[in-house]
């Protein structure tokens, strides 16, 4: 069975045990690590692997070929997306002021984003709707990893950031304008949801999040199995910092959604659909 997946920590976590053939009898999987824009368009051409991590934001344009797994994914609480913008360089300061907060400042500004199907751009959309003045101006899609250099070398006026960016922008001289998950989860008191696990239709919906939820388990259980496997594929990404990024997007809603998970996403989609901002679509495919 084919999968495709990003090569951050959360995910090589949650799947190490499957890709290894530590679940029993669940398929033997061919793995494609791929960024979340590629793995997002994948679906929507339907050419996808028959099972993918894509952002929740994706899910209308792909719900009738793809169903959406209850576990597996990345929603949760204090993880959501960062809007950064460039420090002073000159005094050396990488704190947030007053100035760097203003919403303002981005009128008609460069914004670099990691793909314009994710949740992270979905939710500064809405949150640009509301607090940016006659809006933003040019949207700019780059691969994550290269969103904090491009802001802090003056390439783009902010960056939207997600992952472990936000353990290490200071690093790079930027400072945080807002955090994204903060807005959202005081303005509809849900979770986050950022990234989801879905699988073509034609297949058994039931046996794949067994098997997912199955490996999730193992993870837990097992912690230190997957850490060779976690660290090949993060990037340069210290063991500390690979820890943080899995200690804070693999919770209680990668094993289940529940009623709380499921109620984000129809939230976070619903106002989307409202809004113009994605195709309209049944909600109730989100459970079936």
């Amino acid at each position: 069975m084919n999968i495709a997946f990003s090569p951050c920590p959360n995910d090589t976590f949650v799947f190490h045990a499957w890709v290894h053939g530590l679940i029993p009898d669940a398929p033997e999987l061919t793995v494609t690590y791929a960024d979340i824009d590629i793995t997002n368009h994948l679906a929507a051409r339907r050419e996808g692997p028959e099972v993918l991590k894509i952002s929740y934001a994706a899910l209308p344009w792909v719900l009738s070929d793809y169903a959406l797994l209850p576990c597996g994914g990345a929603l949760g609480r204090g993880c959501g997306p960062l809007v950064l913008t460039a420090g002073d360089a000159a005094s050396g300061n990488q704190s947030s002021s007053p100035a760097a907060e203003d919403p303002a400042r981005l009128s008609g500004r460069t914004v670099a984003v990691p793909s314009e199907r994710s949740t992270a751009y979905l939710l500064f959309r809405l949150w640009a709707a509301q607090q940016v003045p006659g809006g933003v101006g040019k949207i700019v899609v780059m691969p994550f990893h290269q969103i904090m250099p491009a802001v802090r070398d003056g390439q783009v006026d902010a960056g939207l950031v997600i992952h472990e960016a936000r353990f290490t922008y200071p690093t790079y001289g930027l400072r945080l304008m807002t955090d994204l998950g903060q807005w959202w989860e005081q303005d509809t008191g849900l979770p986050i949801p950022l990234g989801a696990i879905i699988a073509r239709r034609h297949l058994d919906p039931g046996a794949l999040a067994g098997w997912t939820r199955s490996s999730v388990e193992y993870a837990w259980a097992h912690p230190q199995a997957s850490r060779e496997y976690v660290m090949r594929h993060a990037q340069e990404m210290d063991a500390a910092v690979a820890q943080s990024h899995i200690d804070l997007y693999v919770n209680e809603f990668t094993a289940n959604l529940g009623e709380d998970g499921f109620a984000a996403v129809a939230s976070l989609l619903g106002r989307a659909s409202e809004k113009g901002l994605v195709p309209e679509f049944d909600l109730a495919l989100l459970r079936s």
